[in-house]
């Protein structure tokens, strides 16, 4: 009887908790064993990061596998790791998340560089007869839509007087837009680094204008947001090693230039004339170092090219 007893009172027990079982998230049945890492070519750090297995031997201790998912431009890596595609991106360009955030997107901010301004610039060729921002009226730009370039380019117009109507775009990744560049298909070419130093070296190239004064350009790193609370010890290891990469590439410019070189496919001056460029200071995303964010949502509102109006300081931090 005592035995019935029991198995009846743990039926009931089981039963009660069932519809609580029922409502758990899905990480808190079972936390995710894999973090799916995207990024892009210019993807400083998380390349040095790959290259190194170094993320593979940190995150061994927790059980946690990693994978690696290259994206043309910061934009699709987004939109990727929206539909859950992937778990953690690695520095995507300060427009970016905006789009993301205006699409509804559940992202929290793990990590920010501190600014870059002349890591990237509005190019033309040396025997252009453009000479300044102002002769852009009526000619043929290329960039990458929603990426950092995107937004240096409606900034300087805009200190000039004129707007992207004045201009023809050309949607371009920075593959396609070094083609159409070099074939005098576009007219000026707005692209970032390693992209911008490539050309600088390899072709005749002018620099009308960089971030100075108009995009102070800093870089984010993102996760979605189930998987930043499903797996915040995961989160902060991957923190803690970009803080440590970043430091090493600035100490030791020319180790880590000889580590990218082979696999940006570029000499090694190049890579440390980029890197020269970048601040590689990667800290902790707080209100106060995001303000730049809302002035970038409101010029992409107004060109337009927002559906709705963002409200881009409005958003998890990790």
């Amino acid at each position: 009887m005592k035995t019935k007893h029991n198995l009846r009172r743990t039926l009931l027990t089981l039963l009660a908790l069932a519809p609580l079982a029922a409502t758990l998230p899905a990480h808190a049945q079972k936390a995710p064993d894999t973090v799916r890492i995207g990024y892009q070519k210019s993807s400083t750090l998380i390349t040095v990061l790959k290259t190194r297995a170094t993320l593979e031997q940190k995150l061994a201790p927790l059980g946690v596998k990693v994978t690696w998912h290259e994206f043309a431009s910061g934009l699709p890596l987004l939109e990727a790791l929206n539909v859950g595609a992937v778990d953690v991106s690695a520095d995507v360009a300060d427009t970016v998340p905006i789009f993301a955030q205006a699409a509804g997107a559940q992202l929290t901010f793990i990590a920010q560089e501190a600014p870059s301004p002349t890591a990237q610039a509005i190019v033309v060729k040396e025997d252009s007869p453009i000479k300044s921002i102002a002769d852009l009226r009526g000619k043929r730009i290329g960039f990458a839509k929603a990426a950092g370039a995107h937004y240096l380019l409606i900034a300087a117009l805009e200190k000039n007087g004129l707007s992207l109507k004045d201009v023809t775009q050309a949607y371009l990744a920075p593959a396609d837009g070094r083609a159409a560049f070099e074939r005098n298909a576009i007219d000026a070419w707005v692209i970032w680094d390693p992209f911008l130093a490539a050309v600088q070296r390899q072709s005749k190239v002018r620099v009308l204008a960089d971030g100075t004064d108009l995009a102070s350009y800093q870089r984010y790193y993102l996760a979605s947001t189930p998987f930043a609370k499903a797996r915040p010890d995961v989160v902060k290891v991957i923190v803690n090693s970009l803080q440590e990469t970043g430091k090493w590439v600035k100490q030791s410019p020319q180790d880590a230039a000889a580590l990218l070189a082979p696999v940006w496919g570029l000499d090694t001056a190049t890579v440390e004339q980029a890197n020269a460029r970048r601040s590689y200071l990667v800290r902790s995303v707080v209100p106060g170092s995001i303000g730049e964010q809302q002035k970038i949502a409101d010029a992409f509102l107004d060109a337009g090219l927002l559906p709705k109006k963002v409200d881009a300081t409005n958003v998890p931090l990790f």
